[in-house]
């Protein structure tokens, strides 16, 4: 056979063989990211599940629970429930690796201190000072309690929870009048007349006017059509 057909035939060996080597090479590259790929999973969201069922969750994605010791408050997630996690939700991990945990303990639970007799502002002080928060907050008038006092709580003194609600006594609302118009009365007898109906009324000032008799009101505050109470004060000036 001539040099030159042998060195071809050697040629095409070679190249044959080098093809080979990089098809093999190239699989073995795409076999080992699939593999690699394959033992990658999505961390799965585990807030707010029971600590079984966030077992249950990691276990069939290959994936393993690590639950921390110590549990933690949470107002939002119950007691026993997953409050935090460790790689967070979406994040890929290799299967086999463990998921971090931390379980609520619940919402804070303080001991309720006694509310009942101490004023708004006081009993608010107090449950601020014990950790506590307050719920709601009732009101009604009754003059059987004093006024601006707590008459009620709920949860009782000593009952363990994160907030209580209070019912308190705005007081007896005061009785408010309609103040008559007293212009062109007689100043004296008006003003008598309102004292003993438990008003405060003083004539102030007298001063002369032409073809008014004397002692008339002449001016009034408040004027006549406002609302008084007794405990409003009220002022008549009369003529001279």
């Amino acid at each position: 056979m001539p040099l030159k057909a042998r060195v071809w035939n050697v040629g095409k060996v070679l190249l044959l063989a080098g093809a080979l080597v990089a098809t093999f090479f190239l699989f073995a590259l795409v076999s080992m990211r699939v593999a690699l790929r394959a033992r990658d999973v999505e961390v799965p969201n585990l807030v707010g599940a029971t600590v079984e069922n966030a077992s249950l969750t990691v276990t069939n994605l290959g994936l393993a629970l690590r639950i921390d010791p110590n549990q933690r408050p949470d107002e939002r997630v119950p007691a026993g429930a997953v409050m935090q996690q460790d790689p967070a939700p979406g994040d890929v991990a290799r299967r086999q690796r463990s998921i971090r945990v931390w379980v609520s303990s619940g919402p804070r639970r303080t001991t309720v201190p006694g509310l009942v007799g101490q004023n708004e502002r006081t009993a608010r002080a107090r449950v601020d000072e014990e950790g506590l928060e307050v719920a709601t907050v009732s009101e009604f008038r009754s003059p059987d309690y004093p006024a601006d006092a707590v008459v009620a709580q709920d949860p009782a003194p000593s009952a363990r929870a994160p907030r209580v609600s209070m019912l308190l006594n705005r007081g007896e609302q005061a009785t408010t009048y309609v103040m008559p118009d007293l212009i062109g009365t007689n100043g004296e007898r008006a003003a008598e007349t309102l004292r003993t109906r438990g008003f405060r009324v003083t004539i102030v000032g007298s001063q002369p006017y032409q073809g008014v008799p004397p002692g008339t009101v002449v001016r009034q505050q408040p004027p006549g059509g406002f609302r008084v109470g007794p405990a409003d004060g009220i002022s008549l000036e009369v003529s001279r």
